[in-house]
């Protein structure tokens, strides 16, 4: 007869007192430290951003997909390739928005000064390359970008610290004239040296927008903005084929000669918004996308959101940018920030009039600029900066929230 040892006696607890619970997983706990104390507005912003990215992956997955096949008998190389930037691009903006003040404020200079020499050396060298016309990219090896875009985060940065500092000389045009004049020229004139009036255009405004948003009075930003007209009537006609795309878009394209040439874009883009009627022919149903609509994926994303989604897409689409507005005006009313204030309005001014002016040329209330629709269009380095430029934003959207924690 065999017996088993005696089993240890369970150490009784103390009254009063309850099992102790395993502690919640590490991710949940570094989630709440990152969002915990987060204001509306960033959520807004953050929210109303990653639905605008999500969306736009779907639609250059649906509008890319029959020329991917046609390139590379694929039909998700295109998405496949926005999906890569977008998942470069969104840790990119939640990095930044974490990031202090006092870190923009000292690598400003910098980025702008990284900006500018990436965009000389697109046309004064062998680096930069031609499409359509444009010099507009630069290829280190297999991997190409566009400076233009990276000068557009370094000028939002960049006018935000001078322009604070200078808060008090803002009535005065000389000084400002001295003090962002000649290096916001210089970068607008290397993109331009590029054959980009459509970038160009986009600086200019962001230019513009921030000077009215940090107080400087409308009269002083009329003689400039008088300038800018003459310059770009001069630039639109500098070229044949710029003069020839001014009047066919102001001849409306009624020109049976333009018909396969100028016109055959804007025309197609106009057929594809008027053949989704109120709700659309259904997502992936689009028959402008099968080679007869170009840059269907890019710069004529919203012709086909139109066509698959109808009028109710379109509807939702410009309103996402209200929102995106509407954040962030709130954010600039939040902040006692001047830095803060100007540089979040320069984003706003440089997201709006880009989105304004794609969707303008689309309706054919502008003639064709090649100017993509933000956070929706194909093009990884503009999705990933203005990635990077709402993440700036977003930065400033948290110094609110962590005041109110320090009172």
């Amino acid at each position: 007869m065999t017996t088993s040892p005696p089993r240890p006696r369970r150490r009784p607890e103390p009254r009063g007192t309850e099992p102790a619970k395993p502690s919640s997983p590490a991710v949940l706990v570094a989630v709440r430290r990152i969002f915990g104390s987060e204001s509306g507005d960033y959520f807004l912003l953050l929210g109303s951003t990653m639905f605008l990215v999500v969306f736009g992956l779907v639609m250059v997955l649906s509008s890319s997909s029959v020329e991917s096949f046609k390139a590379t008998d694929d039909f998700f190389t295109g998405f496949l390739r926005q999906a890569l930037f977008a998942l470069l691009g969104i840790p990119v903006m939640l990095i930044a928005a974490r990031m202090p003040a006092v870190f923009w404020r000292k690598w400003a200079g910098m980025a702008m000064v990284v900006a500018v020499a990436l965009q000389f050396l697109v046309v004064a060298t062998n680096l930069g390359i031609e499409h359509n016309g444009n010099r507009n990219w630069i290829q280190f090896g297999s991997f190409t970008f566009q400076p233009s875009e990276l000068v557009k985060v370094g000028l939002v940065l960049w006018l935000g610290v001078v322009l604070a500092r200078r808060v008090s000389v803002l009535d005065d045009w000389r000084q400002l004239l001295r003090s962002i004049g000649i290096v916001a020229g210089l970068a607008i004139a290397l993109v331009l040296f590029g054959g980009d009036l459509g970038t160009a255009i986009i600086l200019v405004a962001i230019v513009l927008g921030t000077l009215f948003f940090a107080g400087v009075r409308l009269r002083y930003l009329a003689i400039p903005a008088l300038v800018v007209s003459f310059a770009a009537y001069a630039l639109t006609f500098s070229t044949s084929s710029r003069q020839d795309r001014i009047l066919a878009w102001q001849s409306g394209c009624t020109s049976d000669a333009a018909y396969s040439g100028l016109c055959w874009q804007p025309l197609h883009g106009w057929w594809a918004l008027a053949s989704g009627g109120v709700f659309g022919v259904g997502l992936g149903n689009s028959k402008a996308k099968w080679s007869w609509l170009p840059e269907a994926d890019n710069d004529f994303i919203f012709a086909i959101i139109g066509e698959e989604l109808g009028l109710v897409g379109a509807i939702v689409v410009l309103t996402l940018f209200v929102i995106l507005a509407f954040s962030f005006i709130r954010i600039i009313r939040g902040s006692n920030d001047p830095m803060a204030r100007i540089t979040v309005s320069a984003v706003l001014a440089w997201i709006l009039v880009q989105a304004f002016v794609n969707i303008a040329v689309v309706l054919g209330l502008l003639p064709v600029l090649g100017v993509p629709l933000p956070l929706i269009s194909a093009g990884g380095s503009a999705l990933v900066t203005t990635l990077l430029a709402i993440g700036i934003v977003l930065s400033y959207a948290r110094q609110p929230a962590a005041v109110r924690a320090r009172q």
